[in-house]
C-alpha cells in the first residue's frame, strides 16, 4: 500500500509559478513510477506527467512549463508549474504505479488532489 498527500496549490495570477508536491508512505517508493494528473470543472481527468528512473514523459500542453521530479530519500515527488495559464486551473493529483503509464486507469494509488487556480 502507498499512501500519497498533495500539497502546495493555491490562487495564483496568469504567468505566475506555483510548486507542488506529493508525499509518499512506504519504504518501497523508488520502485514506483509516479504520474501527475488534473481535472478541471465538468472535465475528465488528465495525464500531466510522469517520471520514472529519471525519465520523465509531459502532455504536449504542459511541456516546456512544467516539470516533475523526485527525490525518493524524501518520498517525495514534485511538479514545478511556471508561466501559468487559466486554463491550468484544475485539481491536480498525484498518484503511483508499478510501470509507467499516460493512462489514469493505469495508476494503483491516488491523492486527495490540491486545487490550483490560476487568474487571468
Amino acid at each position: 500500500q502507498v499512501q500519497l498527500v498533495e500539497s502546495g496549490g493555491g490562487l495564483v495570477q496568469a504567468g505566475g509559478s506555483l510548486r507542488l508536491s506529493c508525499a509518499a508512505s512506504g519504504r518501497t517508493f523508488s520502485i514506483y513510477a509516479m504520474g501527475w494528473f488534473r481535472q478541471a470543472p465538468g472535465k475528465e481527468r488528465e495525464f500531466v506527467g510522469t517520471i520514472s528512473s529519471g525519465i520523465t514523459v509531459y502532455a504536449d500542453i504542459v511541456k516546456g512549463r512544467f516539470t516533475i521530479s523526485r527525490d525518493n530519500a524524501k518520498n517525495t515527488v514534485y511538479l514545478q508549474m511556471n508561466s501559468l495559464k487559466p486554463e491550468d486551473t484544475a485539481i491536480y493529483y498525484c498518484a503511483a504505479s508499478l510501470g509507467m503509464h499516460f493512462s489514469a486507469n493505469q495508476y494503483d494509488y491516488w491523492g486527495q488532489g490540491t486545487q490550483v487556480t490560476v487568474s487571468s
